[in-house]
């Protein structure tokens, strides 16, 4: 295995330079083959992508088929710059160029964009259910804020679904596969009246026998259940008024990813004689289990049992039900181009995007009851787009206007009785029964069984505006200039805190806490009552909800360059600045300035590129070298608390910079062969911030390198579509992908770092006359490599985040 990817990654080193939007043509010549012009959206009109100076990866509906991307994640595969792990909350994260922002919450956008048909999906966490019936994926890199509705730093993904067809056409697929897998998606598109055209489209994902596998009781999770449906109308009552309306609905039923006990945090480690009195109050023979259990496999995890997890203890309600989600998305979309005249055309873009979620999780990585969740939140997203395009000369442009509003829950209900960070409170409080402390006369009884549960619960209202233009100016048939520009406002309003459950938290709160902040702060505050908030503000000396503003603004431009001296050949140069926005988390928040905001993160990217057609088309090769001018990079990190050590905040980093080059090739050696490659070498550097470690202590982490962020990431692909008779193709795919080690926090820690690793998918199968039908054989990590994408802690134990070990199946495809 080692050897194969060495050579994998060294094949793509070789190769880099090209972008991978590949087609598949069914022929029998061994000729080079003129590859044609790739047709994208990015800059919001069609263009061939080799007339646009930015860089740009697309991938059309066949490529995305053969090579079985089939969600956001998948993208990784093909696109190796962008990556996308785990958070112990189950929502993604994701990095593009080593751009990304760690966070937990539902509720946090993301410096990489997402959109759908140019509709903003602004929180990760809307991508998780089943990917369909896309016509093309655009991925931008680089700041983007001058054209797209959602500010972002580091780059976006555009999702362009298919559309409903002039004629009728269908077709189902069926695939089975291990771990009892059996998936089904199918189209069905054409006309139902004049100029009314529809298509419908589903997928379906089921697997009914999880690849994990609990190491004390030989338990599996990780089955899967997703359904997901699209109905699209297209009206055109004439020649200058278009009409697109969508309606997408989906619901993941999956179970819960659950984590790999790995080690402990300083705090908790029972061999760091540095470490808090925390130690000392472990799980009995957790210490041991974690030394007997080191993962080996993407199938080694473990989490609390049932019978443990829902059992009530006095006022510490337990966690019944199974650890799965149960999620669901409603997406409406209508768009309108009507034309005014023959060069200017006003479009209109509405949404509404609701999403609802309501999921019960283990994060514990071992068998205790060390951190479950339920969690629970609602995200509604209002939006409304409306530009001006059109042609004036050699000017090509856009202006416009972008407004937003979103209403948020973001909940969740914990459970961590076996926690070590418990332990030692229900020991600490035992003297303080018999002092003042003692408000309200609890007993031992009552403190013993106290701290086992609490909610943390936040309330945000986003609203956002902007107004905008962009403009190509042709100054000669070799030379362009683009320029654009946006001017937006954001306002934030949160509330909330972490709070009592069913009484639970009232104990150790009126007693132990308000005798340490008494300590630590000199105020006593006032005892809570049930249901009421627990976060201390040392300010004011109280418990209670916390509230914050935030209101920002900012202005995000780009000016390129684009010289072609052929007709094969692109150089450009651009500057752009992006920003994102401030956000608000949804901590375990002891203290109030866990729960406070961090501000807008600002990027300037400066970007040399070429894109060449060599080799009388056949080859496609891209360069671009790029530095990044990074300001206030958001994070999720560290807070140094009196009582539990080190809790989580977020935090910006005053200054820090990433630069790199990356390279793309596509190759058609004849008709029948694509080969397509891409990598990224990348350097990322912090370069100043002082900050707080995993220990609670303050550190300096200048000249670390950011998180998930490796030095290096490349990628293969090769598709074969060779005829082999008359009536029949071969049709087969390789794909392989390699990035070196990376780190999940600033800190240079083992136990937190993501060695290299390499994964190679495959697949090979036949094909009818005009792909009528089609059968194959497939496989995802196909060496069965054991990875993970995500380290994390839940304040006792370091777990990791394996992906799926090896999965394969066949496929059997039928066109009408």
């Amino acid at each position: 295995m080692t050897h194969k990817m060495l050579w994998m990654a060294g094949t793509a080193m070789i190769l880099a330079g090209g972008q991978p939007a590949f087609a598949q043509v069914s022929a029998d010549s061994a000729e080079p083959v003129n590859m044609g012009d790739i047709i994208v959206t990015a800059q919001r009109r069609a263009e061939a992508i080799n007339d646009i100076g930015m860089a740009i990866q697309a991938f059309d509906a066949e490529s995305l088929t053969a090579l079985r991307v089939t969600s956001v994640k998948d993208l990784t595969t093909v696109a190796p710059s962008f990556t996308v792990s785990q958070s112990y909350q189950g929502v993604p994260t994701y990095t593009l160029r080593g751009i990304g922002f760690n966070t937990i919450n539902l509720s946090a956008t993301s410096t990489v964009g997402t959109y759908v048909d140019e509709v903003a999906y602004a929180y990760p966490i809307m991508n998780t259910g089943p990917m369909m019936d896309l016509e093309r994926v655009e991925l931008l890199k680089g700041p983007q804020g001058t054209l797209y509705g959602r500010n972002t730093t580091a780059g976006l993904v555009n999702l362009i679904t298919a559309k409903p067809t002039e004629t009728f056409e269908a077709r189902v697929a069926a695939e089975l596969g291990n771990y009892e897998t059996y998936n089904f998606e199918g189209v069905i598109s054409g006309p139902i009246a004049p100029s009314l055209g529809v298509r419908v489209s589903f997928r379906s994902e089921n697997s009914d026998k999880g690849w994990q596998r609990s190491n004390a009781r030989g338990e599996r999770l990780g089955e899967i259940e997703k359904h997901g449906v699209r109905v699209a109308l297209k009206y055109e009552p004439s020649i200058d008024t278009n009409i697109d309306l969508s309606w997408s609905w989906w619901r993941n039923r999956s179970d819960t990813v659950a984590g790999q006990g790995i080690g402990f945090t300083p705090a908790t480690d029972p061999a760091n004689p540095a470490g808090s009195n925390s130690r000392f109050f472990n799980a009995p023979g957790l210490a041991a289990y974690i030394a007997a259990n080191q993962p080996g496999s993407a199938r080694d995890a473990d989490w609390a049992p049932y019978a443990t997890r829902s059992a009530d203890i006095g006022t510490g309600l337990g966690l019944d039900g199974p650890l799965r989600e149960n999620n669901r998305f409603h997406g409406l979309k209508l768009r309108i181009d009507q034309a005014l005249s023959d060069d200017i055309k006003l479009v209109s873009l509405t949404s509404y995007n609701d999403f609802k979620r309501n999921a019960l999780s283990d994060w514990s990585g071992v068998p205790y009851e060390i951190l479950l969740q339920n969690t629970v939140g609602r995200i509604r997203s209002f939006a409304e787009d409306i530009h001006l395009e059109g042609e004036s000369g050699p000017v090509t442009w856009l202006v416009g206007a972008y407004y937003a509003r979103d209403r948020i829950l973001d909940s969740n209900r914990t459970l961590l009785g076996q926690n070590a960070n418990v332990g030692l409170i229900r020991a600490a409080g035992q003297p303080l029964l018999a002092t003042p402390f003692n408000c309200c006369g609890y007993t031992a009884a009552q403190l013993n069984q106290a701290f086992r549960t609490y909610e943390d619960i936040g309330r945000i209202r986003t609203t956002t505006w902007s107004v905008f233009a962009n403009a190509d100016w042709k100054i000669s048939d070799r030379f362009k200039l683009n320029a654009g520009i946006r001017y937006t406002e954001d306002k934030q309003r949160y509330s909330g805190c972490s709070r009592d459950f069913n009484g639970n938290m009232l104990p150790n709160v009126n007693v132990v806490n308000r005798a340490l902040y008494f300590q630590n702060y000199g105020k006593m505050a006032a005892p809570i009552a049930q249901g009421q908030c627990n976060t201390f503000d040392p300010v004011n000396g109280t418990f209670g909800e916390i509230n914050s503003l935030l209101d920002e603004d900012n202005v995000s431009w780009r000016v390129s360059a684009d010289w072609t001296p052929s007709d094969d050949t692109l150089f450009y140069a651009s500057v752009s600045r992006g920003a994102k926005s401030g956000t608000t988390p949804i901590n375990a928040a002891n203290l109030a300035r866990q729960n406070a905001p961090v501000k807008q993160e600002l990027l300037t990217a400066y970007e040399l590129g070429l894109k060449a057609s060599l080799a009388g088309r056949a080859l496609q090769a891209n360069l671009s070298a790029f530095y990044y001018d990074y300001k206030n990079k958001q994070i999720s990190t560290y807070f140094a608390d009196p009582i539990y050590t080190a809790l989580s905040r977020l935090d910006n980093v005053p200054k820090s910079e990433a630069y790199g080059v990356e390279g793309e090739l596509n190759w058609r050696p004849s008709r029948a062969v694509t080969v397509a490659a891409t990598a990224l070498w990348l350097h990322t550097e912090v370069k100043r911030y002082l900050g707080t470690n995993a220990a609670g202590q303050p550190q300096d982490f200048a000249g670390a390198e950011f998180i998930y962020s490796p030095d290096f990431q490349g990628s293969l692909s090769v598709i074969v579509d060779q005829p082999i008779s008359d009536s029949l193709n071969l049709q087969a795919t390789l794909n392989g992908r390699y990035q070196s080690k990376s780190n999940t926090i600033f800190e240079d820690l083992p136990l937190y770092k993501i060695p290299g690793y390499g994964v190679v998918n495959g697949s090979i199968g036949i094909a009818g006359p005009d792909d009528k039908w089609s059968v194959s054989l497939w496989a995802r990590n196909l060496f069965d490599k054991y990875y993970w994408t995500a380290v994390a802690s839940n304040a006792n134990v370091v777990v990791r985040f394996a992906s799926p070990p090896r999965t394969f199946g066949a496929t059997l495809a039928v066109r009408f």
